[in-house]
Protein backbone atom coordinates (compact mmCIF):
# COMPACT_ATOMS: atom_id res chain seq x y z
CA UNK A 1 0.00 0.00 0.00
CA UNK A 2 2.84 2.37 0.89
CA UNK A 3 4.51 1.75 -2.46
CA UNK A 4 1.29 2.60 -4.31
CA UNK A 5 0.89 5.79 -2.31
CA UNK A 6 4.45 6.86 -3.14
CA UNK A 7 3.86 6.13 -6.80
CA UNK A 8 0.70 8.22 -6.74
CA UNK A 9 2.55 11.09 -5.09
CA UNK A 10 5.29 10.81 -7.69
CA UNK A 11 2.75 10.93 -10.52
CA UNK A 12 1.12 13.99 -8.96
CA UNK A 13 4.49 15.74 -8.68
CA UNK A 14 5.33 14.94 -12.30
CA UNK A 15 1.91 16.13 -13.45
CA UNK A 16 2.34 19.34 -11.46
CA UNK A 17 5.76 19.98 -13.01
CA UNK A 18 4.35 19.40 -16.49
CA UNK A 19 1.58 21.94 -15.83
CA UNK A 20 4.18 24.46 -14.66
CA UNK A 21 6.25 23.79 -17.78
CA UNK A 22 3.13 24.25 -19.92
CA UNK A 23 2.50 27.70 -18.40
CA UNK A 24 6.18 28.58 -18.94
CA UNK A 25 5.99 27.54 -22.60
CA UNK A 26 2.74 29.46 -23.16
CA UNK A 27 4.42 32.47 -21.55
CA UNK A 28 7.52 32.15 -23.77
CA UNK A 29 5.47 31.51 -26.91
CA UNK A 30 3.47 34.68 -26.35
CA UNK A 31 6.68 36.61 -25.61
CA UNK A 32 8.30 35.42 -28.84
CA UNK A 33 5.17 36.44 -30.71
CA UNK A 34 5.78 40.07 -29.76
CA UNK A 35 9.55 39.92 -30.14
CA UNK A 36 9.16 39.01 -33.80
CA UNK A 37 6.53 41.64 -34.56
CA UNK A 38 8.29 44.48 -32.68
CA UNK A 39 11.61 44.23 -34.52
CA UNK A 40 10.27 46.16 -37.50
CA UNK A 41 9.18 49.14 -35.38
CA UNK A 42 12.53 49.32 -33.61
CA UNK A 43 14.42 49.28 -36.91
CA UNK A 44 12.16 51.92 -38.49
CA UNK A 45 14.86 54.66 -38.74
CA UNK A 46 17.25 52.28 -40.54
CA UNK A 47 14.65 50.71 -42.81
CA UNK A 48 13.03 54.09 -43.50
CA UNK A 49 16.34 55.43 -44.76
CA UNK A 50 17.07 52.35 -46.87
CA UNK A 51 13.58 51.96 -48.40
CA UNK A 52 12.56 55.67 -48.36
CA UNK A 53 9.29 55.15 -46.47
CA UNK A 54 6.96 58.03 -45.55
CA UNK A 55 4.83 57.94 -42.39
CA UNK A 56 1.88 56.86 -44.52
CA UNK A 57 3.95 54.09 -46.14
CA UNK A 58 4.96 52.85 -42.70
CA UNK A 59 1.34 53.00 -41.54
CA UNK A 60 0.27 50.97 -44.58
CA UNK A 61 2.87 48.33 -43.73
CA UNK A 62 1.48 48.07 -40.21
CA UNK A 63 -2.09 48.04 -41.47
CA UNK A 64 -1.26 45.20 -43.85
CA UNK A 65 -0.06 43.14 -40.89
CA UNK A 66 -3.24 43.92 -38.93
CA UNK A 67 -5.57 43.10 -41.81
CA UNK A 68 -3.75 39.85 -42.58
CA UNK A 69 -4.02 38.85 -38.92
CA UNK A 70 -7.71 39.77 -38.84
CA UNK A 71 -8.44 37.69 -41.95
CA UNK A 72 -6.46 34.76 -40.56
CA UNK A 73 -8.28 34.98 -37.24
CA UNK A 74 -11.57 34.26 -39.00
CA UNK A 75 -10.32 30.68 -39.29
CA UNK A 76 -8.04 30.48 -36.26
CA UNK A 77 -10.78 29.55 -33.80
CA UNK A 78 -11.86 26.66 -36.00
CA UNK A 79 -8.20 25.70 -36.58
CA UNK A 80 -7.40 25.51 -32.85
CA UNK A 81 -10.70 24.01 -31.71
CA UNK A 82 -10.60 21.31 -34.38
CA UNK A 83 -6.88 20.41 -34.37
CA UNK A 84 -6.32 20.91 -30.66
CA UNK A 85 -3.88 23.22 -28.92
CA UNK A 86 -0.81 21.02 -29.13
CA UNK A 87 -0.81 20.64 -32.92
CA UNK A 88 -2.24 24.04 -33.85
CA UNK A 89 0.20 26.04 -31.71
CA UNK A 90 3.19 24.00 -32.89
CA UNK A 91 2.36 24.59 -36.56
CA UNK A 92 1.74 28.29 -35.95
CA UNK A 93 5.03 29.05 -34.24
CA UNK A 94 6.97 27.22 -36.95
CA UNK A 95 5.24 29.36 -39.60
CA UNK A 96 5.74 32.71 -37.89
CA UNK A 97 9.36 31.98 -36.96
CA UNK A 98 10.21 31.15 -40.56
CA UNK A 99 8.40 34.31 -41.70
CA UNK A 100 10.33 36.41 -39.19
CA UNK A 101 13.60 35.12 -40.58
CA UNK A 102 12.38 35.74 -44.14
CA UNK A 103 12.39 39.51 -43.47
CA UNK A 104 16.18 39.34 -43.84
CA UNK A 105 15.73 38.33 -47.48
CA UNK A 106 13.48 41.28 -48.34
CA UNK A 107 14.90 43.60 -51.00
CA UNK A 108 11.79 45.74 -51.58
CA UNK A 109 8.75 47.04 -49.75
CA UNK A 110 6.59 44.44 -51.51
CA UNK A 111 8.76 41.61 -50.19
CA UNK A 112 8.54 43.09 -46.68
CA UNK A 113 4.77 43.12 -47.05
CA UNK A 114 4.77 39.45 -48.08
CA UNK A 115 6.88 38.48 -45.06
CA UNK A 116 4.63 40.52 -42.73
CA UNK A 117 1.50 38.84 -44.08
CA UNK A 118 2.83 35.33 -43.38
CA UNK A 119 4.10 36.47 -39.98
CA UNK A 120 0.64 37.82 -39.15
CA UNK A 121 -1.08 34.59 -40.16
CA UNK A 122 1.16 32.49 -37.93
CA UNK A 123 1.07 34.86 -34.96
CA UNK A 124 -2.72 35.12 -35.00
CA UNK A 125 -2.91 31.65 -33.43
CA UNK A 126 -0.97 32.52 -30.27
CA UNK A 127 -3.59 34.16 -28.04
CA UNK A 128 -6.59 31.90 -28.89
CA UNK A 129 -4.41 28.80 -28.46
CA UNK A 130 -2.90 30.02 -25.20
CA UNK A 131 -6.24 30.87 -23.64
CA UNK A 132 -7.81 27.61 -24.76
CA UNK A 133 -4.87 25.77 -23.19
CA UNK A 134 -5.53 27.58 -19.90
CA UNK A 135 -9.23 26.73 -20.13
CA UNK A 136 -8.81 23.01 -20.82
CA UNK A 137 -5.67 22.14 -18.84
CA UNK A 138 -5.87 24.34 -15.71
CA UNK A 139 -8.39 24.18 -12.84
CA UNK A 140 -10.55 27.28 -12.39
CA UNK A 141 -8.75 28.31 -9.19
CA UNK A 142 -5.43 28.53 -11.06
CA UNK A 143 -6.71 29.85 -14.35
CA UNK A 144 -7.02 33.58 -13.63
CA UNK A 145 -3.49 33.87 -12.23
CA UNK A 146 -2.09 31.80 -15.12
CA UNK A 147 -3.87 34.02 -17.65
CA UNK A 148 -2.35 37.05 -15.95
CA UNK A 149 1.13 35.52 -16.23
CA UNK A 150 0.62 34.55 -19.88
CA UNK A 151 -0.70 38.04 -20.57
CA UNK A 152 2.53 39.42 -19.10
CA UNK A 153 4.58 37.71 -21.79
CA UNK A 154 4.14 40.32 -24.56
CA UNK A 155 5.48 42.95 -22.19
CA UNK A 156 8.55 40.91 -21.30
CA UNK A 157 9.24 40.44 -24.99
CA UNK A 158 8.65 44.15 -25.54
CA UNK A 159 11.06 45.04 -22.70
CA UNK A 160 13.91 42.81 -23.82
CA UNK A 161 13.58 43.47 -27.56
CA UNK A 162 14.20 47.26 -27.54
CA UNK A 163 17.18 46.85 -25.21
CA UNK A 164 18.87 44.22 -27.37
CA UNK A 165 17.77 44.64 -30.99
CA UNK A 166 18.85 48.25 -31.78
CA UNK A 167 22.46 47.79 -30.58
CA UNK A 168 22.56 44.28 -32.10
CA UNK A 169 21.39 45.68 -35.46
CA UNK A 170 23.98 48.46 -35.31
CA UNK A 171 26.72 45.89 -34.63
CA UNK A 172 25.64 43.11 -37.02
CA UNK A 173 23.10 44.68 -39.39
CA UNK A 174 19.30 44.70 -39.54
CA UNK A 175 19.18 41.38 -41.43
CA UNK A 176 20.92 39.55 -38.60
CA UNK A 177 18.34 40.94 -36.15
CA UNK A 178 15.49 39.30 -38.06
CA UNK A 179 17.35 35.98 -38.44
CA UNK A 180 18.25 35.64 -34.75
CA UNK A 181 14.83 36.59 -33.38
CA UNK A 182 13.04 34.31 -35.85
CA UNK A 183 15.21 31.31 -34.98
CA UNK A 184 14.14 31.41 -31.31
CA UNK A 185 10.77 29.88 -32.21
CA UNK A 186 12.38 26.67 -33.43
CA UNK A 187 14.17 26.30 -30.08
CA UNK A 188 10.78 26.68 -28.35
CA UNK A 189 9.36 23.88 -30.50
CA UNK A 190 11.98 21.45 -29.20
CA UNK A 191 10.38 21.74 -25.73
CA UNK A 192 6.74 22.04 -26.82
CA UNK A 193 6.23 18.59 -28.35
CA UNK A 194 7.54 16.45 -25.45
CA UNK A 195 5.70 18.60 -22.90
CA UNK A 196 2.35 18.29 -24.67
CA UNK A 197 2.68 14.49 -24.86
CA UNK A 198 2.69 14.38 -21.07
CA UNK A 199 -0.39 16.49 -20.30
CA UNK A 200 -4.10 15.65 -20.45
CA UNK A 201 -7.18 17.93 -20.53
CA UNK A 202 -9.37 18.26 -17.44
CA UNK A 203 -11.77 15.34 -17.15
CA UNK A 204 -14.86 17.36 -18.16
CA UNK A 205 -13.32 19.29 -21.05
CA UNK A 206 -12.80 18.16 -24.64
CA UNK A 207 -9.62 19.37 -26.35
CA UNK A 208 -11.30 19.14 -29.76
CA UNK A 209 -14.91 19.98 -30.47
CA UNK A 210 -17.06 21.23 -33.36
CA UNK A 211 -17.90 24.92 -33.29
CA UNK A 212 -21.53 25.93 -33.87
CA UNK A 213 -21.02 29.39 -35.33
CA UNK A 214 -24.67 30.37 -35.43
CA UNK A 215 -25.11 29.59 -31.75
CA UNK A 216 -21.86 31.34 -30.88
CA UNK A 217 -22.71 34.53 -32.78
CA UNK A 218 -26.18 34.70 -31.21
CA UNK A 219 -24.65 34.58 -27.74
CA UNK A 220 -24.38 38.01 -26.11
CA UNK A 221 -21.30 36.83 -24.22
CA UNK A 222 -19.45 36.49 -27.53
CA UNK A 223 -20.20 40.12 -28.36
CA UNK A 224 -19.20 41.35 -24.90
CA UNK A 225 -15.71 39.93 -25.45
CA UNK A 226 -15.59 41.07 -29.08
CA UNK A 227 -16.66 44.64 -28.37
CA UNK A 228 -14.25 44.98 -25.46
CA UNK A 229 -11.37 43.86 -27.66
CA UNK A 230 -12.38 46.25 -30.45
CA UNK A 231 -12.39 49.25 -28.12
CA UNK A 232 -9.11 48.48 -26.35
CA UNK A 233 -6.75 46.57 -28.66
CA UNK A 234 -6.33 49.62 -30.89
CA UNK A 235 -4.43 51.30 -28.05
CA UNK A 236 -2.02 48.39 -27.70
CA UNK A 237 -1.31 48.28 -31.43
CA UNK A 238 -0.79 52.03 -31.56
CA UNK A 239 1.78 51.95 -28.75
CA UNK A 240 3.55 48.87 -30.09
CA UNK A 241 3.81 50.24 -33.63
CA UNK A 242 4.28 53.98 -33.18
CA UNK A 243 6.10 54.58 -29.85
CA UNK A 244 9.66 54.35 -31.27
CA UNK A 245 8.63 57.00 -33.80
CA UNK A 246 6.98 59.11 -31.08
CA UNK A 247 10.20 59.30 -29.05
CA UNK A 248 12.28 59.88 -32.17
CA UNK A 249 9.95 62.66 -33.34
CA UNK A 250 9.04 64.33 -30.05
CA UNK A 251 12.38 64.09 -28.24
CA UNK A 252 14.92 63.64 -31.04
CA UNK A 253 16.07 60.25 -29.74
CA UNK A 254 18.19 58.14 -32.12
CA UNK A 255 17.66 54.45 -32.84
CA UNK A 256 20.48 53.60 -30.42
CA UNK A 257 18.70 55.50 -27.59
CA UNK A 258 15.11 54.40 -28.20
CA UNK A 259 15.38 51.14 -26.28
CA UNK A 260 15.24 52.47 -22.75
CA UNK A 261 12.00 54.53 -22.85
CA UNK A 262 10.29 51.69 -24.74
CA UNK A 263 11.55 49.23 -22.13
CA UNK A 264 10.17 51.45 -19.33
CA UNK A 265 6.76 51.51 -21.01
CA UNK A 266 6.54 47.76 -21.32
CA UNK A 267 8.01 47.11 -17.88
CA UNK A 268 5.05 49.00 -16.42
CA UNK A 269 2.75 47.09 -18.76
CA UNK A 270 4.19 43.82 -17.43
CA UNK A 271 3.57 45.00 -13.88
CA UNK A 272 -0.03 45.65 -14.83
CA UNK A 273 -0.45 42.17 -16.26
CA UNK A 274 1.08 40.52 -13.19
CA UNK A 275 -0.85 42.46 -10.56
CA UNK A 276 -4.17 42.54 -12.39
CA UNK A 277 -4.63 38.79 -12.10
CA UNK A 278 -4.96 39.21 -8.33
CA UNK A 279 -7.40 42.13 -8.11
CA UNK A 280 -10.48 40.20 -9.20
CA UNK A 281 -10.12 37.34 -6.66
CA UNK A 282 -9.40 39.88 -3.91
CA UNK A 283 -12.71 41.58 -4.62
CA UNK A 284 -14.46 38.20 -4.72
CA UNK A 285 -12.94 37.41 -1.33
CA UNK A 286 -14.47 40.59 0.06
CA UNK A 287 -17.93 39.37 -0.84
CA UNK A 288 -18.38 41.04 -4.23
CA UNK A 289 -20.44 39.16 -6.81
CA UNK A 290 -18.72 37.88 -9.94
CA UNK A 291 -20.36 40.66 -11.94
CA UNK A 292 -19.41 43.47 -9.56
CA UNK A 293 -15.86 42.22 -8.92
CA UNK A 294 -15.09 41.94 -12.63
CA UNK A 295 -16.56 45.31 -13.58
CA UNK A 296 -15.05 47.17 -10.63
CA UNK A 297 -11.65 45.79 -11.62
CA UNK A 298 -12.19 47.04 -15.17
CA UNK A 299 -13.31 50.47 -13.95
CA UNK A 300 -10.12 50.89 -11.90
CA UNK A 301 -7.94 50.21 -14.92
CA UNK A 302 -10.11 52.30 -17.28
CA UNK A 303 -9.62 55.34 -15.05
CA UNK A 304 -5.86 54.74 -14.76
CA UNK A 305 -5.45 54.94 -18.56
CA UNK A 306 -6.24 58.67 -18.45
CA UNK A 307 -2.69 59.37 -17.24
CA UNK A 308 -1.42 58.71 -20.79
CA UNK A 309 -2.47 62.21 -21.83
CA UNK A 310 0.25 63.71 -19.62
CA UNK A 311 2.89 62.35 -22.01
CA UNK A 312 2.01 65.17 -24.41
CA UNK A 313 2.53 67.82 -21.73
CA UNK A 314 6.14 67.06 -20.76
CA UNK A 315 9.45 67.77 -22.49
CA UNK A 316 11.15 64.97 -20.54
CA UNK A 317 11.24 61.67 -22.46
CA UNK A 318 11.59 59.61 -19.27
CA UNK A 319 8.48 61.15 -17.71
CA UNK A 320 6.65 60.62 -21.00
CA UNK A 321 7.69 56.96 -20.91
CA UNK A 322 6.34 56.63 -17.36
CA UNK A 323 3.00 58.23 -18.27
CA UNK A 324 2.57 56.03 -21.35
CA UNK A 325 3.76 53.04 -19.31
CA UNK A 326 1.01 53.62 -16.74
CA UNK A 327 -1.43 53.69 -19.63
CA UNK A 328 -0.19 50.26 -20.73
CA UNK A 329 -0.17 49.12 -17.09
CA UNK A 330 -3.89 49.82 -17.12
CA UNK A 331 -4.35 48.33 -20.59
CA UNK A 332 -2.88 45.02 -19.46
CA UNK A 333 -5.00 45.07 -16.34
CA UNK A 334 -8.12 45.64 -18.39
CA UNK A 335 -7.04 43.04 -20.97
CA UNK A 336 -6.42 40.39 -18.31
CA UNK A 337 -9.93 41.03 -17.03
CA UNK A 338 -11.37 40.62 -20.55
CA UNK A 339 -9.63 37.26 -20.89
CA UNK A 340 -10.62 36.25 -17.37
CA UNK A 341 -14.21 37.24 -18.10
CA UNK A 342 -14.13 35.12 -21.25
CA UNK A 343 -12.72 32.11 -19.38
CA UNK A 344 -15.48 32.48 -16.77
CA UNK A 345 -18.54 33.07 -18.93
CA UNK A 346 -17.78 31.48 -22.34
CA UNK A 347 -18.23 27.69 -22.81
CA UNK A 348 -14.75 26.13 -22.99
CA UNK A 349 -15.55 24.20 -26.18
CA UNK A 350 -15.78 27.46 -28.12
CA UNK A 351 -13.19 29.45 -26.17
CA UNK A 352 -10.62 29.70 -28.97
CA UNK A 353 -13.29 30.71 -31.48
CA UNK A 354 -14.68 33.50 -29.28
CA UNK A 355 -11.19 34.81 -28.51
CA UNK A 356 -10.38 34.67 -32.23
CA UNK A 357 -13.50 36.68 -33.12
CA UNK A 358 -12.51 39.23 -30.48
CA UNK A 359 -8.98 39.34 -31.87
CA UNK A 360 -10.37 40.01 -35.36
CA UNK A 361 -12.22 43.02 -33.98
CA UNK A 362 -9.09 44.15 -32.13
CA UNK A 363 -6.90 43.82 -35.20
CA UNK A 364 -9.35 45.78 -37.34
CA UNK A 365 -9.60 48.59 -34.80
CA UNK A 366 -5.79 48.48 -34.54
CA UNK A 367 -5.58 48.84 -38.32
CA UNK A 368 -7.80 51.90 -38.17
CA UNK A 369 -5.70 53.42 -35.38
CA UNK A 370 -2.39 52.79 -37.18
CA UNK A 371 -3.72 54.32 -40.40
CA UNK A 372 -5.24 57.24 -38.48
CA UNK A 373 -1.87 57.89 -36.82
CA UNK A 374 -0.10 58.00 -40.19
CA UNK A 375 -2.72 60.39 -41.57
CA UNK A 376 -2.64 62.57 -38.45
CA UNK A 377 1.14 62.91 -38.59
CA UNK A 378 1.33 63.59 -42.32
CA UNK A 379 -1.51 66.13 -41.95
CA UNK A 380 0.31 68.05 -39.23
CA UNK A 381 -2.11 67.19 -36.41
CA UNK A 382 0.52 65.27 -34.47
CA UNK A 383 -0.12 62.70 -31.78
CA UNK A 384 -2.75 64.65 -29.81
CA UNK A 385 -5.91 63.18 -31.42
CA UNK A 386 -4.54 59.63 -31.10
CA UNK A 387 -3.76 59.98 -27.39
CA UNK A 388 -7.24 61.43 -26.90
CA UNK A 389 -8.83 58.30 -28.38
CA UNK A 390 -6.64 56.10 -26.17
CA UNK A 391 -7.76 57.87 -23.01
CA UNK A 392 -11.49 57.16 -23.41
CA UNK A 393 -11.32 53.74 -25.10
CA UNK A 394 -11.53 51.69 -21.91
CA UNK A 395 -14.45 53.54 -20.39
CA UNK A 396 -16.27 52.93 -23.67
CA UNK A 397 -15.36 49.24 -23.52
CA UNK A 398 -16.68 48.85 -19.98
CA UNK A 399 -19.92 50.65 -20.90
CA UNK A 400 -20.33 48.30 -23.85
CA UNK A 401 -19.79 45.19 -21.72
CA UNK A 402 -22.34 46.37 -19.16
CA UNK A 403 -24.86 47.18 -21.90
CA UNK A 404 -24.50 43.77 -23.59
CA UNK A 405 -24.21 41.59 -20.45
CA UNK A 406 -25.56 43.50 -17.45
CA UNK A 407 -25.00 40.54 -15.10
CA UNK A 408 -21.89 38.39 -15.67
CA UNK A 409 -22.44 34.80 -14.52
CA UNK A 410 -20.00 31.89 -14.31
CA UNK A 411 -20.41 29.28 -17.06
CA UNK A 412 -21.28 25.90 -15.50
Amino acid sequence: MQVVTQEQLMREKVASRIVVLLVVLLFLGNALNYVDRQVLALLKPTLEAEFHWTDTDYAHLGATFQIAAAVALLGVGWFVDRLGVRLAYGIAIAVWSAAGMAHALAASVQQFVAARVVLAVGESVSTPAGLKAAAIYLPARQRNVAIGLINTAPNIGAIITPLLIPPFAIAFGWKAAFIVTGSLGFIWLAFWWPTMRGIKPLHHVAERAPVRWGEMLRDRRTWAVTGAKAFTDCVWWFVLFWMPDFFNRAFGMSQADLGWPIAIIFALAALGAITSGGLYPILLGRGYTVNRARKMSMLFFAMTVLIMLLALQTDNPWLAAVFIGFGLFAHQGFSTNIFGMAADIVPSARMASVIAVGAVAGNLSGTAMIEFAGWSLDSGLGYGPIFGICSVAYLCALAFIHLVVPDLQLED
